[in-house]
């Protein structure tokens, strides 16, 4: 009997629209509460897709928006998927000194076990902000209580990415400490090129992703970590006005397409929640 295909993790960065970094300078966040967030319907749709493939996954999931949606959170939970935390409000830890972001991660964390009564292990760095100047967040992350991070990615990037960090789940700080889970890179040319999910997903022709994690699976026997967010199934969401060219290229390209590139990545590859795939064999 062949054995079982490689789980991979499959993973939501809960969100709404206006909350994207590449956004920050054109809608503050004193005004967020004044917007209609769409999340929730987002949500639903991919719960939705999710147990209509019998797929679960991990939510990585802002406290702002557990603040607001706490039935949205319960829902996440009762359909058998895992709650992790964003942090609060989306501030990049590469803008907050320690003090801050210890309240961040203690705050957020505080909130999602308690409307979804169960342990929240993981956090995601928004924009992946953790690199090689703020290691010391690691250290922060495991004294509040968390098991894994996912927030470094191993690329080169004008925002984020620590091209030189390992590509597959490791210990940054100490043995058996806090492990971190990279975003899945195709290893080309001495280069690591994006192969789990976000803008690239929606950027590359999808049997370019396809390739790229089933190499990833077959040749090299590593779990695949891909992300997605709420608002990229979202083609209608409402479109903002004074962005750069290259914003409005990264933010907006093939919305439509998504919701079906999900599901043909979901059929195509074998997916289950972060903490069962990597704590479980960790454990």
């Amino acid at each position: 009997m062949n054995p079982l295909p490689i789980r991979n993790a499959m993973t939501v960065d809960v969100e709404d629209y206006f909350q994207v970094s590449a956004f920050a300078s054109h809608i503050p966040r004193e005004s967020w509460t004044s917007i209609s967030c769409r999340v929730e319907f987002n949500i639903d749709r991919i719960l939705a897709l999710l147990d209509e493939e019998g797929t679960q996954a991990t939510f990585f999931t802002l406290g702002w928006i557990a603040d607001r949606y706490p039935a949205m959170v319960k829902r996440i939970v009762a359909n058998g998927h895992e709650l992790a935390s964003h942090g609060w409000a989306h501030h990049r830890v590469s803008d907050q000194e320690p003090h801050e972001f210890r309240e961040d991660i203690a705050s957020s964390k505080a909130i999602l076990e308690d409307i979804g009564g169960q342990a929240v292990l993981g956090y995601r760095a928004p924009s992946f902000s953790i690199g090689r100047h703020n290691q010391w967040a690691l250290d922060l992350l495991e004294e509040a209580g968390y098991r894994y991070s996912s927030s470094i990615y191993p690329i080169q990037h004008d925002h984020y990415g620590m091209p030189d960090a390992p590509r597959f789940a490791y210990y940054p700080r100490r043995a058996n400490g806090l492990l971190e889970l990279p975003i899945t890179t195709m290893r080309v040319f001495k280069r690591n090129l994006p192969a789990g999910g976000g803008g690239y997903f929606r950027l590359w022709p999808y049997p370019v992703s396809r390739w790229f994690l089933q190499r990833l699976n077959q040749l090299e026997k590593q779990s695949a970590i891909f992300y997605f967010h709420p608002w990229e199934i979202d083609h209608q969401q409402p479109r903002q006005t004074g962005i750069s060219m290259k914003t409005r290229f990264r933010h907006y390209y093939n919305l439509n397409r998504m919701e079906d590139r999900v599901r043909a990545l979901i059929r195509d590859f074998r997916w289950d929640r972060v903490d069962r795939i990597f704590l479980e064999q960790d454990a």
